[in-house]
């Protein structure tokens, strides 16, 4: 989820073409005398759609967030999405980790036109420029150490992680000049997964899923969000995505120092250099070749000079520097 906006207005967004059950729905779950007054978009995101519900009632003004999956392929696997995601969001009300608080869900689409779940508004903003990114990547480390710190039980437990590539789901840049260096990062991956200590993930923990709000010495993450992949597995992999949307956003280094940000911020990774090696590899290979599915979203949030030329050749760098580093 993002704060792009784009204004709906109150007669349109959840009124017809197919919204009506699904503002239906919201309206009766909301306090005595409150209604939505409009619908904003949400931009930058791309499994789902995003909409913050401006409502007023005898109380004053709130708002809220709906999610609604309508692409074929999510609306598929949005019953374990959903409820994973309410299921989460319900366990994190107890800890130190901002997140938002769960309204109502409805996984199956049982009540709504699409799979949708209604929470809280978060406040503050996702920034993806290249200005302050050092700092906010200090506060995104800590942020993260807290996440894996989220004490689970047997029952509260979330799934296994899910690998999102394999070696023979991996395409390399059609134009590459490099084509050794992406068979190499291939094998590495075609080994067993490394043993490891599991723990509480996120699984997908990037500058687009947390929010800051203030500026200089009062920067600080006022929320995380974007709960639906949570896992649990090493913390190698979520420190791995993270560092992978770092290069891609704001270049090479910038990845290669998170993992460092995280360690020195208390958090633990795999010792062995070729254990973490194979996670970084897991994460970076999914974004091939292009990485063009993620640069649509952060052009819609302005970052329209990562074209699909400069994500390209940012990958094939990044992992470069891994084997550098880690080989």
């Amino acid at each position: 989820m993002t704060t792009g906006e784009e204004s709906e207005g109150v007669g349109t967004g959840l009124d017809g073409q197919g919204w009506d059950a699904t503002r239906a729905w919201v309206e009766k779950g909301l306090s005595e005398g409150e209604r939505i007054e409009r619908a904003v978009r949400l931009r930058g995101g791309w499994t789902s759609e995003m909409r913050r519900l401006d409502v007023r009632g005898p109380e004053g003004p709130r708002s809220l967030v709906l999610r609604s999956f309508v692409k074929p392929f999510f609306v598929r696997h949005a019953e374990g999405l959903l409820s994973r995601e309410a299921a989460v969001l319900a366990l994190l009300g107890d800890t130190d980790v901002p997140a938002a608080t769960l309204v109502a869900v409805d996984a199956t689409a049982r009540y709504c036109d699409h799979p949708s779940l209604l929470m809280s508004l978060l406040p503050g903003t996702v920034r993806l420029d290249d200005e302050g990114a050092d700092d906010r990547a200090v506060l995104l480390a800590r942020q993260l150490l807290r996440v894996h710190r989220v004490p689970v039980t047997a029952e509260t437990r979330p799934r296994p992680y899910q690998a999102w590539t394999s070696p023979e789901r991996v395409g390399p840049p059609g134009d590459t000049r490099r084509p050794e260096l992406w068979r190499r990062a291939v094998d590495v991956i075609r080994r067993e997964p490394p043993d490891h200590r599991a723990c509480f993930l996120h699984r997908d923990y990037h500058p687009g899923n947390v929010l800051f709000s203030g500026d200089g010495p009062g920067l600080g993450i006022s929320g995380v969000v974007d709960w639906v992949e949570t896992s649990w597995g090493p913390a190698d992999l979520d420190v791995a995505h993270c560092s992978t949307t770092l290069a891609l956003l704001h270049g090479v280094p910038a990845g290669m120092r998170f993992a460092d940000r995280y360690a020195a911020a208390g958090g633990t990774l795999a010792e062995d250099p070729g254990a973490h090696l194979y996670w970084r590899l897991l994460d970076a290979l999914a974004f091939a070749p292009d990485a063009e599915k993620v640069a649509v979203a952060w052009r819609e949030l302005g970052r329209t000079n990562l074209t699909a030329g400069v994500l390209t050749r940012r990958l094939e760098e990044y992992l470069q520097a891994l084997f550098d580093r880690y080989a």
